[in-house]
């Protein structure tokens, strides 16, 4: 098993939807990813990241950002750039990183569960799963190239704006 290092640490990723959050974590030497939890998108989505965090003490939450498939940002990828910042706000110093989304099988995962009958708990299996997909993809380009994947999100001078709108 050839490749570079890897850096030891759980990853926690997040892929955040209108709806439903999926969560998944890495195991310390950053070689699985596992699915965690689906958090309903909501007031109380940021507290119950925190709480994650606490709980695993990540070196790093890693978001999904969804581009078109020209690479072009839309009101989706807008809004998730407002996620992170809040992200970034309330974790502190734990490193923030935008993924593009576009790599993993998120989309052909959604796309698929559009197509059968969407009981809620597949819905919150897939979100986790899409989760999964972006950590394994981060996880495969940092043993591959020996950088993390993605760029962090740096912390806004307005940081302490209320976001209830």
């Amino acid at each position: 098993a050839g490749g570079l290092s890897v850096r030891t640490g759980v990853r926690l990723a997040l892929d955040w939807g209108k709806a439903r959050i999926g969560v998944a974590a890495s195991d310390p030497s950053g070689i699985l990813a596992h699915p965690v939890e689906t958090i309903p998108a909501g007031p109380d989505a940021f507290a119950r990241v925190q709480r994650l965090v606490a709980e695993s003490e990540p070196i790093e939450v890693v978001l999904g950002l969804p581009r078109n498939l020209a690479g072009v940002e839309g009101p989706a990828a807008l809004a998730i750039r407002q996620v992170a910042a809040e992200l970034v706000a309330k974790l502190g110093a734990l490193p923030v990183r935008l993924v593009d989304e576009r790599l993993t099988t998120v989309t052909a995962s959604r796309q698929l569960s559009g197509a059968g009958r969407n009981t809620r708990k597949q819905r919150a299996v897939i979100d986790q799963a899409a989760a999964v997909a972006l950590l394994e993809q981060a996880l495969q380009y940092e043993r591959t190239t020996g950088l993390p994947l993605g760029g962090i999100v740096e912390p806004r001078e307005e940081t302490r704006k209320d976001s209830s709108a």
